[in-house]
């Protein structure tokens, strides 16, 4: 039912059916009412795939720049193809502490994929998203791809990196404190070897200035335990600029 409300919704939108039509690429419209409640100028969208994200970024937010980063090689293909007329600006690589080759763990549903290696769990959990390959990426701090001015407030950095959150984080530190909110994919299992969970990265959220505003999207396995979600987060100061809209504290998707 959840996959033929989220059809529905897709196609309900020109902007969403063309891409699903032509590229069969679906919107993530399930971030739409957490992104419907926040302004932004600027969204760094890191673990983009093909661009779902992106697209619900684009309609909730029609002036923003929009930087997406996506490693792989195929997914960034189509997110190119999507976007051929539009302001997202594609950079293929991940982003991470160091600049380097890295080996990626390719899962045989790609947004899957993680730089660490995937376990049992995850493809138990997630039926159809064992390894299947692996790939070598460019790994890259993401201030060595975007300069600081080019982040225009209120700017969101999202990530969905499936497990490599922390490394990820680490990779835009020196750019943090330009961002009014984040929007992370967490898990409180471990899906992927060695991957940080919910709490450590909350934690690691909050000695930089972020609180936890919100969960969202949360998934269950078939017992009704919670398996990962996506978190809010956001600079509880009173700058302007981090507080034309803010999401309800606490708010979420179950």
């Amino acid at each position: 039912m959840r996959k033929i409300e989220k059809l529905l919704r897709v196609i309900a939108r020109s902007r969403y059916r063309r891409a699903f039509v032509r590229h069969g690429v679906a919107a993530g419209v399930e971030h739409e009412s957490l992104l419907k409640q926040i302004s932004c100028r600027t969204v760094v969208d890191i673990g983009a795939n093909r661009g779902q994200f992106a697209l619900v970024a684009m309609e909730m937010f029609p002036e923003a720049q929009i930087f997406s980063f996506e490693p792989l090689t195929k997914p960034a293909e189509t997110f190119r193809r999507v976007f051929a007329d539009r302001t997202a600006k594609l950079f293929p690589v991940a982003v991470g502490p160091t600049r380097s080759q890295e080996l990626i763990h390719l899962s045989a549903r790609d947004d899957s994929s993680s730089l660490l290696p995937i376990t049992s769990a995850q493809s138990a959990l997630f039926p159809g998203t064992e390894e299947i390959s692996t790939q070598t990426v460019e790994v890259s701090p993401l201030g060595l791809q975007i300069k600081a001015d080019q982040i225009v407030a209120p700017a969101l950095l999202k990530m969905d990196v499936q497990g490599f959150e922390l490394s990820a984080l680490a990779g835009c530190e020196d750019l943090l404190s330009r961002f009014c909110y984040a929007y992370i994919e967490c898990s409180f299992i471990e899906l992927y070897e060695g991957q940080a969970l919910a709490d450590e990265v909350i934690r690691w959220m909050a000695a930089r200035g972020f609180s936890l505003d919100g969960v969202y999207n949360v998934s269950f396995d078939l017992k009704g335990r919670a398996i990962q979600a996506d978190f809010f987060f956001a600079v509880p100061r009173p700058a302007p600029v981090c507080v034309n809209k803010r999401a309800n504290r606490g708010q979420a998707n179950l």
